[in-house]
């Protein structure tokens, strides 16, 4: 039992799980990538085709890593029912067979807005800035424990209301888009919902110490850093960066 007044008992007091569940929402209220001048400016109707382009072709390298980091997830996992749930994840992304999945969705968005898949599949034009968020997102995934590997996938709670805020804004701003190619952004509302209900149930369940609850706050918020970082090496771009002729 800790001792009244004794700040350094108390800072090893584990919170309860409504506390835990806020402060993991306050982190993704104020650190989420919504917030980022460039998503600002997209949702406003602001970017160029050619920055919306550059954003397209760089995010793909994200997309495209998404089940690499969950097969590295998958891994971690000790039981089957587990193990079958996560895998979901990776079909969703990968789909079961060729031609489905979330992947394949975003080559469609490529293509709508005039971008051919080779070029998408490439990654000639991925920025370093990109790379090195991704890579490190992925590593992270894959080196530290499983707690705070599903922990940074948290932001998944926060992705439904993205996507609606994205569809409108596409529609509204960007009508030179083909109106197919926003499917990635309708079906990442019912899956974000999913997912991140999914995720926040088992860190609820396993962070169960401070130490614990603070890695998984912290994990959280290293994935926003993640998906922030990102952005910016977008927003920056750079001479080589994509984006082609309006």
């Amino acid at each position: 039992m800790s001792s009244p007044g004794n700040p350094a008992a108390e800072a090893q007091v584990p919170w309860s799980e409504g506390e835990l569940e806020s402060r993991l929402r306050a982190v993704s209220d104020a650190r989420y990538h919504d917030r980022h001048p460039f998503n600002v400016r997209m949702h406003k109707g602001d970017l160029r085709p050619d920055e919306l382009r550059r954003w397209i072709v760089n995010r793909f390298h994200y997309q495209r890593h998404i089940p690499v980091k969950d097969a590295h997830i998958l891994a971690k996992f000790d039981t089957p029912a587990l193990r079958r749930t996560w895998l979901r994840r990776i079909q969703d992304h990968d789909g079961v067979r060729d031609g489905e999945g979330g992947i394949e969705r975003w080559l469609r968005l490529g293509e709508a807005a005039g971008i051919d898949r080779e070029r998408l599949t490439s990654g000639a034009e991925v920025l370093p800035g990109v790379r090195l968020a991704v890579d490190g997102y992925v590593n992270f995934c894959r080196l530290r424990p499983l707690l705070d590997a599903v922990a940074a996938s948290l932001t998944e709670l926060s992705a439904p209301g993205l996507m609606r805020t994205r569809i409108e804004a596409f529609e509204q701003h960007y009508p030179w888009i083909e109106a197919d190619g926003l499917a990635y952004f309708r079906t990442r509302i019912a899956q974000g919902g999913r997912d991140g209900g999914e995720a926040l149930a088992l860190v609820k369940a396993w962070a169960r110490t401070r130490e614990q609850q603070e890695r998984a706050v912290a994990a959280l918020a290293f994935k926003c850093d993640v998906l922030w970082s990102l952005l910016d090496a977008v927003e920056r771009g750079g001479p080589d960066a994509a984006g082609g002729a309006s």
